[in-house]
């Protein structure tokens, strides 16, 4: 098995003089070397076969003990050069300092034979100098979260940084989940992540923080020539023109997160990409009844800073963190201002497609935002499963529609009952619009099928699987992520995981709240 390497960040960017992988505050560097932590028994649990042909390796080549020992972190190819990077942070609001990469070590930056480049990162692969008190490990049920909701995201069209592969290593790694003072061992594995790059908003506040401005300079330079090649000019405006795009990203994405029903849990500007990415799969989940005030993050639970329907207005103070940060780099701030003015429009522009996509229209006026925003209140209300109905709603025609055709997505029969006619009036409205729409039938509902999912990684499936991991049966994983590779499509004898969330995944640990305990 071979694999190109060309490892553009550690060689682009200034590192960490001391070689030994104690914790400590690492200044003026970007990256620490660190060697991956060998594991008792790596065994190879998952793969994305994708991303196996992306890099140039075959399913053959997953099956091998080589590519166990190399992805479960106990060998390195010619050409990697390990390391872990250094960033800072707010969390939940608050400057946090330096964090870095506590349990991901970089192993190499891989050229594909297409010529684009990955970066391999494993998760859960031993400690590393940013590592704080904890032991750089990952368990498996965290693991296989991040390892499937990777994939799913991308196939559902949304900017995410992928998976390569899961490995189950043999050790157990004690977790206290729920943080209540009792802790248990738990099976151990390691995610091989990979995205064109893992830069994060914390790794261009730290420096900022720190006064470092040459630093923070070399860093901008280096992710623009490197991630943004395409920007042309120099100086502030080369600057300017790198941040507006950043915030258009982000933008882009969010809007995409509230389009499906998706909601991080952990939105910390170290947990933002410079790329536009969906990064750092932790305590995320998805809608299922609609709830904007929904977070599945129990360290999040009272304040519910990272709720669904806050994530837009967070991305936006994020990016006014990173502003903050980039400030020293220019003369006058106004540069900084349009940027995020940007991300305001950007993601209006973003969610007004979506709504169109979302209801089947040619265009999304202030009456279908309007006609939108009313659904929402009333799905809210009336506990109605998001996925479901938004799919129930483009298999029929809308002059047919009837209350009764979405029986399936009510969690409530009394609420449903006691809403009724307040969807009776709303089926109209929407008929109305949609008679008068310059599309055709097939256009409209082709268009939504493309919008609205069908099938969505809910919490209480991987949920399922994480179950059945534990009790050594590990084919769940990839039979989950063969479903989720076709999200938009009918797949007939796969109706269990299109349904709403059962009864017993109401309250249950890993479906409802989860912590980033992992």
């Amino acid at each position: 098995m071979k694999l190109q390497f060309d490892n553009r960040f550690p060689a682009g960017l200034p590192g960490d003089p001391e070689q030994t992988n104690q914790l400590r505050l690492v200044e003026g560097a970007v990256w620490s070397a660190v060697q991956p932590t060998p594991v008792a028994d790596p065994r190879v649990l998952a793969v994305s076969t994708e991303m196996l042909q992306t890099l140039g390796l075959s399913e053959a080549d997953a099956a091998t003990s080589e590519f166990a020992q190399i992805f479960g972190g106990n060998a390195l190819l010619e050409g990697m050069l390990p390391h872990a990077s250094n960033y800072g942070g707010h969390q939940f609001g608050h400057w946090a300092g330096q964090l870095g990469d506590g349990r991901a070590i970089t192993l190499g930056e891989v050229v594909a034979p297409d010529g684009r480049q990955w970066e391999l990162q494993l998760k859960g692969a031993g400690p590393t100098p940013y590592s704080r008190r904890a032991d750089g490990r990952a368990v498996l049920r965290s693991s296989i979260r991040e390892f499937l909701c990777s994939e799913a995201m991308h196939h559902l069209g949304i900017p995410t940084t992928r998976a390569l592969s899961l490995v189950a290593t043999g050790d157990g790694v004690v977790r206290d989940m729920f943080y209540d003072g009792h802790p248990e061992a738990e099976p151990g594995a390691i995610v091989c992540r990979v995205a064109p790059s893992f830069l994060r908003f914390g790794h261009f506040e730290l420096p900022a923080s720190r006064g470092d401005v040459e630093l923070l300079r070399t860093l901008v330079d280096f992710a623009i020539r490197r991630d943004y090649p395409h920007l042309e000019g120099s100086g502030e405006a080369l600057y300017a023109a790198w941040f507006r795009e950043i915030c258009e990203r982000t933008a882009r994405l969010v809007a995409e997160w509230m389009r499906v029903g998706f909601v991080h849990g952990v939105m910390n500007t170290d947990n933002m990409s410079a790329l536009g990415l969906t990064i750092d799969y932790g305590p995320y989940g998805s809608i299922d009844n609609y709830d904007p005030d929904f977070t599945p993050n129990t360290t999040d639970a009272q304040g519910r800073r990272y709720r669904f329907g806050w994530q837009p207005r967070v991305a936006g103070w994020n990016l006014q963190q990173l502003a903050a940060a980039l400030s020293p780099l220019f003369s006058d701030i106004a540069p900084l201002q349009a940027g995020l003015d940007a991300y305001a429009e950007a993601f209006s522009r973003t969610d007004r497609c979506n709504i169109a996509r979302k209801l089947g229209l040619s265009e999304c006026d202030d009456d279908a935002v309007a006609l939108m925003r009313d659904l929402q209140a009333w799905m809210h209300r009336a506990e109605v499963d998001m996925t479901i109905f938004f799919r129930t709603l483009g298999d029929h025609d809308a002059a047919a529609l009837t209350p009764d055709v979405f029986a399936d997505a009510f969690y409530d029969e009394a609420k449903r009952d006691a809403h009724r006619d307040e969807l009776v009036a709303w089926l109209a409205r929407y008929a109305g619009h949609v008679a008068k729409d310059a599309w055709d039938a097939a256009t409209r509902r082709e268009t939504m099928r493309l919008a609205n999912p069908k099938y969505i990684l809910r919490n209480w499936l991987t949920q399922e699987v994480i179950d059945r991991a534990h009790a050594g049966d590990a084919s769940g994983i990839s039979e989950l992520l063969d479903v989720m590779r076709r999200p938009y499509d009918h797949q007939p004898g796969r109706e269990h995981f299109a349904g709403k969330r059962p009864d017993w995944a109401r309250n249950k640990a890993g479906c409802s709240m989860l912590s980033c305990s992992s």
